[in-house]
């Protein structure tokens, strides 16, 4: 794990609550700074985005705690326990809509945990099966931050965790691209989907800034399962390149490869219970100017005009994503390819 270390802590008074303190506790070098709104960091100079995820931490107070319905992931998206990663990914979604991202962790997990049993607690049950589980009402805990990261930042994560464990009718997933062993210390019974996010491994190192390498998230799969996590995999999002930069291998070479990495790393115990999720890229505009500045070598794979269309996301920004016609030919081929390399791992979602 990266070391989190931030130099300035940034909170709203409500988010000072005992689990605040316990976080600022942490930290006890950090110049702490009184802000009036988490998500408008008016009182900040400017500050480069990079260096915003890595010296910067806030803490607030989520007063909005709604629960959505997914029916991907999760049957529905509880309400967030942080926003924003230490990790600087050329393509995150989370980053587009703000001028800088840093961590913020909702120190009000209380109330959060006490919205979501009431929630849980009004739904049928038992639950009809279907794909997101057969048995448990599922909770994607992670949508705009990284739960790996967040775990070593608020205590308060790992006390949801065991709200999840310990639920009758509940349990939580959520997606990472890094590997805190701290987590393999609880006992999740099976009631936490952790899902590892894979790509090819040259890819990952030129996008996936600043997360830990593919090869590690690899070999920690079997360790979280005999933990007693369940375990999955996204391929999100899956990059489209034809020998770019002089490569003798386009796309398909190297998921073929990964789907076959993956199949040496695993033992025959996580392969019965797993299954994987596919995302294909989604890019952005303004993400797509700044990275010619800190990153164009991204760029050569993310922004391809040529099988591109533009779209404009509810947010109003201008997005891209593979051209129709084209993005069925080769959502087609990965499929055909995982299953000739991995036919033990069942699709939730592809899209």
């Amino acid at each position: 794990m990266p070391e989190f270390n931030p130099k300035q802590i940034l909170y709203t008074a409500d988010a000072l609550n005992e689990r605040g303190k316990q976080v600022t506790a942490q930290y006890p070098d950090a110049t702490q700074i009184p802000i009036k709104q988490h998500n408008k960091l008016t009182e900040i100079e400017d500050i480069p985005h990079y260096k915003a995820k890595s010296d910067l931490l806030v803490l607030g107070r989520l007063k909005t705690l709604d629960i959505k319905p997914s029916g991907r992931s999760s049957d529905y998206i509880a309400p967030s326990l942080a926003n924003g990663c230490f990790g600087g990914c050329t393509y995150c979604y989370v980053d587009r809509h703000k001028k800088i991202n840093p961590i913020t962790i909702f120190t009000n997990v209380d109330e959060m945990m006490a919205k979501i049993d009431k929630h849980v607690q009004a739904l049928p049950w038992p639950k009809a099966s279907n794909q997101t589980d057969p048995t448990y009402y599922t909770y994607d805990m992670g949508c705009n931050s990284d739960i790996a990261i967040d775990y070593d930042i608020s205590p308060g994560i790992a006390d949801v965790f065991k709200f999840y464990i310990k639920h009758p009718k509940a349990k939580a997933t959520f997606a990472t691209k890094f590997v805190n062993r701290k987590m393999l210390d609880l006992n999740p019974q099976r009631k936490l989907r952790i899902r590892f996010s894979l790509m090819p491994a040259e890819v990952s190192r030129l996008v996936d800034v600043r997360t830990d390498s593919i090869e590690k998230r690899l070999q920690a799969i079997n360790d979280f399962y005999e933990a007693g996590y369940e375990v999955h995999v996204n391929f999100s999002p899956v990059i489209v390149y034809d020998k770019v930069r002089g490569a003798e291998r386009d796309w398909e070479d190297d998921y073929r490869e990964l789907f076959k990495q993956l199949n040496a790393a695993v033992s025959p115990a996580v392969k019965q219970q797993m299954k994987c999720e596919v995302i294909f890229l989604t890019h952005n505009e303004q993400q797509h100017l700044v990275n010619l500045q800190i990153n164009p070598q991204a760029e050569e794979l993310l922004w391809l005009p040529a099988i591109q269309e533009t779209k404009r996301s509810s947010y109003g920004g201008i997005n891209i994503r593979y051209q129709y016609q084209l993005k069925a030919q080769m959502i087609n081929k990965f499929i055909n390819m995982l299953t000739e390399e991995i036919p033990w791992c069942g699709i939730r979602y592809i899209f």
